[in-house]
């Protein structure tokens, strides 16, 4: 074992200590960490240089190693490699030798998710406009790219969604007629659903080419150009006022230096008495800093904060908390779904992209599950306004339907006042 192997070694012994890690160097020398419990998961370097990769930068280098094959895995099983190294982390925690790194990266991180508008919006096409035809392998029809709602077992993912969407336009106590803001409006399905089942007239914004040009043909084939407008827009350059903010899986892309002009902007746009419904992925630990991995391949600028950093420039901003949820295993549920349906879509996956983009895919969503399930990644709802009397003094309003079936259109049942409104 050279002296990198040697330093892996060490970084594995002290990061294993429930479960079963057998390890086979690629000087061919064979360790096995871990109590002996549980199943045994295997993994072969091929790259002598990988060890010394690992050591700089455990993350970037167990990432980078899976895309270019630079070790293997038994039976290929990345999610329970993933949740075996994140279970341990809690507790272990990273060994001396890694600590002054981390501290570094924790000092640098404003300078990371520094992301003024046209930062923000070269970050969001790097992700966002990737081939519509790869989204299609995995989402669900109405292409919603964020956290499902499975308030029983045994939900499909279209329900699930559908699910998610009744819960949040409750939770915005809609009326017909409203106008609503929808921040990050992605593919246009929030949009949509708002302005078809519940009367809303709706403005999108998104800085994704993308998501603009199919959103607005969504929007076009659905009949509802008179109730919906999609902008290529960032949310900062809007000058309106709104009955209503939403804002769906689009927070983790502000950066900490931005956090307090997010909320001051959602409160300038928010009439009196209005509502706005926040929803993104967090974390229940501290503060933190984001996967070196994550950063370059998955969401350049991004950050998934903790409750404190959201709720101190909330509170800086003069907004109400009115109502805070938390939503725990949803996610995972939902990239498990998602990683079922793309591995499905392979073949179509590598020929759209190529295999190393394919096992980078791969690698992001089952690690995203993994660290809703080991992690403590969770999703938040932040329900705001600006007075304590502008939504109901209990949550009995959000359960009076069932979370289980689509919305439907209501603009029916809602008699002549809503079609008055429209």
């Amino acid at each position: 074992m050279n002296f990198w192997d040697k330093l892996t070694d060490r970084l594995a012994r002290h990061l294993i200590r429930k479960g079963t890690l057998d390890v086979t160097y690629s000087d061919g020398t064979r360790i096995g960490y871990g109590d002996g419990t549980g199943p045994a998961i295997s993994m072969t370097i091929r790259d002598p240089a990988l060890t010394k990769r690992i050591v700089l930068n455990p993350d970037l280098g167990i990432g980078e190693g899976y895309m270019d094959e630079a070790f293997v895995l038994g039976d290929d099983n990345l999610s329970g490699f993933l949740a075996l190294i994140m279970t341990n982390m809690r507790p272990s925690g990273m060994p001396w030798f890694e600590r002054p790194m981390r501290a570094l990266k924790f000092l640098a991180r404003g300078l990371a998710q520094f992301n003024p508008r046209g930062r923000a919006a070269r970050n969001v096409e790097s992700h966002y406009d990737l081939s519509g035809k790869l989204y299609d392998l995995f989402l669900d029809a109405d292409r919603q790219y964020s956290c499902a709602y499975f308030p029983r077992p045994g939900m499909t993912l279209e329900q699930a969604q559908e699910a998610k969407k009744a819960h949040i336009a409750r939770k915005l106590l809609l009326r017909p007629g409203m106008k609503v803001l929808d921040i990050g409006c992605g593919w246009g399905g929030m949009a949509l659903t708002l302005a078809r089942d519940y009367g809303a007239q709706v403005v999108g914004v998104t800085l994704s080419h993308e998501q603009h040009a199919l959103a607005r043909q969504r929007v076009r084939e659905a009949g509802l150009e008179d109730r919906i407008d999609i902008r290529l827009c960032d949310y900062r350059n809007l000058d309106e006022r709104f009955d209503r903010i939403v804002s769906v899986g689009m927070f983790e892309h502000v950066g900490i230096p931005h956090f307090r002009e997010y909320f001051r902007h959602v409160k300038q746009m928010l009439n009196p008495g209005g509502v706005a419904l926040i929803h993104f992925i967090g974390r229940a630990d501290p503060p933190g800093v984001t996967s070196d991995w994550v950063r370059k391949y998955i969401f350049p600028g991004g950050y998934c904060p903790a409750m404190s950093e959201t709720s101190a420039a909330v509170e800086k901003e003069g907004l109400i908390i009115a109502d805070l949820e938390i939503w725990r295993v949803h996610y995972a549920e939902t990239l498990r779904a998602w990683l079922t349906r793309f591995e499905a879509h392979l073949d179509e996956a590598r020929a759209l992209y190529d295999a190393r983009f394919t096992r980078m895919w791969r690698f992001y969503l089952i690690a995203s599950e993994m660290a809703f399930r080991h992690a403590g990644e969770v999703v938040f709802q932040y329900q705001l306004c600006h007075e304590v009397t502008d939504v109901p003094l209990t949550r009995d309003y959000l359960y009076t339907a069932p979370d289980t079936e689509p919305a439907g259109d209501t603009r029916e049942a809602a008699g002549p006042d809503c079609m008055a409104a429209q």
